[in-house]
């Protein structure tokens, strides 16, 4: 089983030098259909998913700057939002307007037709498969496209927090190239679930996969 660092340990244990790289799925949606005309990019946030985001803001040191960054998905502009007002409310900084990043909706997709044929009948499969192969008719090869994500991140994150929310089809494989973990169609990542990179003195000290939620792991039946 995947093993996430619950985000208060992590945010209580950082050190004050350190500089984060946190990319994170969005707070928890509604349920998305194979109907949906749009795959699903309309479908935003619950309440509970507004919550979850707040109170991972609240997690936050209070001390140092942020910059947000989103998908160009409604949940995750709201989702980051969320996280800067969640942070602010406990005495931190006036959260910064997010910056949308187009990147971080479709960065790992290679072939669109091919993306579009398996996203709403067979995508975890072939994510999974993905995962276990490297290489994908959809996607880009997996473990050159993870080290590119981190590279942008680095390079668009110039705060203290640096926060990237993004769906889970684009933090998975990242899950899978750093931290090793393995995923399979009915053990998933939760949602405010991704992984943070540290950095310290310029150099990258930590890659830790982080969860807001009680169980960084989702399950499907």
């Amino acid at each position: 089983m995947n093993h996430y660092v619950s985000a208060k340990e992590f945010f209580a244990n950082l050190s004050p030098d350190a500089r984060v790289y946190l990319l994170i799925r969005h707070g928890e949606r509604r349920h998305i259909t194979p109907q949906d005309a749009d795959n699903g990019a309309h479908v935003g946030l619950t309440d509970t998913g507004r919550q979850q985001a707040l109170d991972l803001g609240a997690l936050f040191p209070t001390e140092g700057d942020a910059v947000y960054f989103s998908s160009p998905v409604g949940r995750c502009i709201e989702t980051a939002q969320r996280i800067g007002e969640g942070r602010a409310s406990m005495g931190g900084p006036a959260a910064a307007p997010v910056q949308v990043l187009q990147p971080l909706g479709d960065f790992f997709v290679r072939d669109f037709d091919e993306y579009y044929a398996v996203l709403n009948e067979k995508f975890y499969p072939s994510i999974c498969q993905w995962i276990a192969d490297g290489v994908h008719p959809a996607y880009h090869n997996l473990h050159k496209r993870a080290e590119q994500m981190r590279e942008m991140m680095l390079e668009k994150g110039t705060a203290r927090f640096n926060i990237f929310a993004s769906h889970d089809a684009w933090i998975v494989p990242c899950l899978a190239h750093f931290c090793k973990f393995n995923f399979t169609p009915g053990v998933w990542m939760n949602f405010l679930t991704g992984l943070a990179f540290v950095v310290e003195s310029g150099k990258m000290e930590q890659i830790v996969p982080v969860s807001a939620l009680n169980d960084g792991n989702l399950y499907f039946r």
